[in-house]
């Protein structure tokens, strides 16, 4: 299914940019179709993901559980063939869960870096806000430097790396509010939002869905809460 998107004509641009203009708009373009066979209906949280991406930008989804957030994320990192890394983010999580610690090595004699989910293209840093601040400022210097130090040494971060952040805007106790530095590292900040009729219909007839067998599923489901009722309403009339 084509989600319709589509590149706007460059004005004022010589050759050579307009080449390179259509060539990353092309491929936006295709990256946005790709990626809207599997999210349903969210054609602009597409426009803004892709846009963060090519920006090379962290971006912050502040959204109800289970509207497909993580669902994005996985997404676009399968359709650009990168790394992809989540982290649960909860308060017993140290920085060295998410970044990596040096281990003694028996066998060579040395210690090497066991590297944590930091080191990947695309890291989705799930419930960001329920981490301490200790552990929420291991992410400062990668989403800015894209670097991290570990045990004083810097290492470079596989390009691109993208942090993409989730928080759950209803529930306030036992979380930790992003404070004002981490927050300006994210370059947007954005909302999935409930899908409607429409979309709602086009997600249970969607491929993933009948494979995952949901439609037999809730077939199922309702037919015996019909049986069920049935039944009830036979006992209460004897």
């Amino acid at each position: 299914m084509e989600a319709g998107f589509s590149a706007a004509p460059a004005m004022g641009q010589n050759p050579g940019t307009q080449d390179l203009i259509g060539t990353v708009s092309a491929i936006s373009n295709s990256l946005m179709n790709e990626v809207s066979k599997v999210i349903i209906g969210k054609n602009e949280n597409l426009r803004r993901v892709t846009v963060g991406i090519l920006s090379n930008g962290n971006m912050l989804l502040e959204d109800f559980p289970g509207l497909a957030k993580t669902l994005l994320a996985n997404t676009f990192a399968q359709a650009l063939g990168c790394k992809f890394k989540r982290v649960q983010f909860t308060p017993d999580l140290l920085p060295s869960d998410i970044m990596g610690t040096y281990m003694y090595d028996q066998k060579e004699g040395e210690f090497k870096l066991r590297a944590g989910p930091l080191f990947s293209n695309v890291l989705l840093a799930d419930e960001i806000n329920r981490a301490p601040p200790k552990t929420q400022a291991a992410l400062l210097e990668a989403m800015e430097e894209k670097q991290v130090t570990i045990e004083g040494i810097t290492h470079k971060l596989p390009a691109p790396f993208v942090v993409i952040a989730t928080q759950n805007p209803i529930e306030q106790e036992g979380t930790y509010p992003l404070p004002e530095a981490q927050m300006d590292r994210f370059l947007m900040k954005m909302s999935m939002g409930y899908p409607d009729r429409a979309e709602e219909k086009a997600i249970s007839g969607s491929p993933k869905v009948a494979r995952k067998g949901w439609t037999r599923c809730l077939a199922n489901h309702f037919a015996k809460e019909g049986r069920c009722h049935a039944k009830s309403t036979r006992n209460s009339s004897r």
